[in-house]
Order: structure tokens, then sequence, then C-alpha cells
């Protein structure tokens, strides 16, 4: 079981998160030693070992730095790069911008959706995968575009879809 699905089944089991997660955080917050300015990079390893920034994480963050739990909260919402619901180990955003839209980048979240049998804003069941349309990557003379993490690829059709599933999911690594 992937990070994501170990927390995601924790929540839906209404249990506490692990443990020797925070347990990491906390060697990693000591390590530091002086954390004065440090918090973006606390919350960027948090992050890292939990996959997201859910409520208890930020309030244990908070209290392990002497601060408010609404300064951390402020940084977390501030930040697109955070974000405070799981996501997959992989993120693929569809630019729903208006140059991409024309050249059919509906028709390629929806093939998406179907592919991947989620939602957009969803987890795919293995954890591999998490689906989201934004509004604009900013390269809309390559539309339309697909970036994966930060991989982009431009001028996606949707014979590419499997293709780039493939590259990314369990098997093809």
């Amino acid at each position: 079981m992937t990070k994501p699905q170990a927390i995601k089944a924790a929540e839906d089991r209404d249990q506490p998160l692990p443990e020797e997660y925070f347990d990491e955080l906390e060697k990693f917050i000591i390590d530091m030693g002086d954390t004065q300015g440090a918090l973006i990079e606390i919350l960027h390893k948090a992050q890292c070992i939990f996959g997201y920034l859910p409520r208890d994480v930020q309030l244990f963050i908070a209290r392990k730095l002497g601060i408010p739990a609404a300064e951390v909260f402020g940084v977390v919402s501030f930040y697109s790069y955070f974000t405070t619901e799981p996501r997959g180990r992989h993120t693929i955003s569809v630019c729903m911008g208006t140059a991409c839209f024309v050249r059919g980048s509906d028709q390629i979240i929806e093939r998406f959706k179907e592919k991947l049998n989620i939602e957009s804003n969803q987890i795919t069941e293995d954890g591999n995968f998490t689906l989201k349309d934004v509004r604009c990557i900013g390269a809309c003379g390559l539309s339309p575009i697909v970036m994966v993490d930060n991989k982009v690829y431009p001028r996606v059709e949707e014979e590419n879809l499997d293709n780039i599933i493939k590259t990314y999911s369990s098997e093809g690594l």
C-alpha cells in the first residue's frame, strides 16, 4: 500500500494518521536546529512525508514551532504547491485555458476521466494518479497541453493518452 493509500485508508476508518510519519517529521524539525523562518521548508518536508497537509499535520507543525495554527494554514492556503487533500503519486493536469479548450482539452480531460475511472480532483484506486483541470499553464502556442507532475506534453491528442498513462503507471516504471 502506498503512503497516500495508507493515509486515505486511515482517514476513511476515522483513525489517526500513522505515528511514524509524525515521528519522521519531528526528527526533521529537531535536526534543523534553528527553525526561525523555516516554515515553508518544514511544510515541504511534511507534504513529502504525508503526501498532503491535513489539519492534524498543520496543528502538529504549529505546536512544534510555537506559532499560531492560523499562520501555518495561511501559508498552506496561499501557496498552490501545498495541498490539504491527498494526491496520487503523479498529478495529471489538463489545461482548460481558452486556447487549449478551443483545441479540444475538454475532450482530452473527458477521455482521461474514462481511462482512469475518476473525476477531476480525485485519486485513482491504486493511488497512482490525481487528475486536475487547471486554468492556464501559460504555453498557449503548444495547446492543448497536459502536464504530468512537471513534464509538459504539448499538442496532446486523444490517441496519446494511453502512452502518457502507461509511462507513469506502476507497470511502466
